[in-house]
């Protein structure tokens, strides 16, 4: 089973736009969403939050400004990468858009390329294992692109779910994943899995990482989840 794919949310109300990047970052390996309005924008994001978000300026209804406005104001979203995609190339423009909480701003007429070279760049900072950047916490080490993994310089062997597992914790250390949240990142939406599921794993995942000894750095959230320290 493959990792759940960081997921982007496009948002743009002309169709033939919408379609050619949806299908650059398909084929880039990305999970997409796909939203023609600001409200279904926002209905999209409340029912499953991506992992970026490509978000058209001039929207109807609801225009991209605010949309951003509006996600960059909520605990739930604020972390989430805006790139702001819109025809206004004046520098007022860039920096209302900048001001309002967007994580970049590219100007229509774009490269494609480009834009994805933004989004790659803007999820290293928030999914770096995604772009196969190695992640650290405490005495351990992951390799994204290597799929190894090391505690205080030792080796450790894990299965393709708990390498999953401790990626998801080691990209987001201190944040408390619940159960559901852990199957959609790790096993993905499409599959159905058990919630007590987590729990086998997570077993698992402990006796790895204590196999050469060690504090166990995972911390059960009781009624809530778990998280990594």
């Amino acid at each position: 089973m493959a990792a759940a794919q960081p997921k982007v949310l496009v948002v743009e109300d002309e169709p033939s736009q919408r379609e050619v990047l949806a299908y650059n970052l398909e084929a880039e390996g990305f999970e997409v969403a796909r939203a023609g309005t600001g409200d279904d924008a926002l209905l999209l994001v409340e029912e499953d939050i991506p992992d970026i978000i490509l978000l058209d300026w001039m929207l109807p209804g609801v225009s991209g400004i605010e949309i951003c406005r509006r996600l960059k104001t909520r605990p739930q979203t604020r972390t989430v990468p805006v790139i702001m995609l819109s025809a206004r190339s004046e520098e007022v423009d860039r920096v209302r858009g900048l001001e309002t909480g967007a994580d970049d701003y590219v100007v229509k007429p774009f490269s494609v390329i480009e834009l994805m070279a933004r989004v790659r760049a803007q999820l290293r900072r928030t999914r770096p294992a995604a772009v196969g950047q190695q992640l650290e916490f405490s005495d351990i080490l992951l390799d994204a692109e290597t799929h190894k993994v090391s505690r205080d310089g030792k080796e450790l062997k894990l299965g393709p779910t708990e390498f999953r597992l401790l990626t998801t914790f080691m990209e987001k250390p201190g944040r408390v994943w619940s159960r559901e949240q852990l199957l959609d990142r790790v096993w993905g939406r499409d599959i159905y899995v058990d919630t007590r599921t987590v729990d086998v794993h997570i077993g698992r995942l402990r006796k790895a990482l204590g196999i050469h000894g060690g504090e166990d750095p995972i911390r059960t959230v009781r009624g809530a989840g778990y998280a990594l320290g």
